[in-house]
């Protein structure tokens, strides 16, 4: 799939203009994190090759490591059959959670 039809394929309509988008460990498939793209953050992370998210609390955009030296470099983007959800498999260098852990999921429930 070339860049135009994996942007295509986005509908970033149905959430006001952004996508979630789940960033996914390359080599173990860890769930590193969860943060939200638009059409713009979406075509800067596939410039640059490292991820760029849009920030609603601040209303600007972020590139993941820019502060921390934590970046992503993108192995690969997929988006689901529906067209609202992108998945992006990253090499992650340091923490992607802004705590310090590796991954923003380290509180967890377990059922048995």
């Amino acid at each position: 799939m070339t860049t135009e039809e994996l942007i295509k394929e986005v509908d970033f309509n149905k959430g006001d203009g952004l996508v979630p988008c789940i960033v996914q460990d390359a080599d173990n498939n860890e769930v590193l994190m969860m943060a939200y793209m638009n059409k713009e953050s979406l075509q800067k992370t596939i410039e640059t090759g490292t991820t760029w998210f849009w920030s609603r609390s601040r209303s600007e955009f972020w590139n993941k490591g820019a502060t921390s030296g934590h970046f992503q470099y993108v192995k690969s983007i997929a988006v689901d059959c529906d067209g609202d959800t992108l998945l992006v498999k990253v090499d992650q260098v340091g923490a992607a959670c802004h705590t310090g852990s590796r991954t923003c999921f380290y509180r967890e429930l377990t059922t048995e």
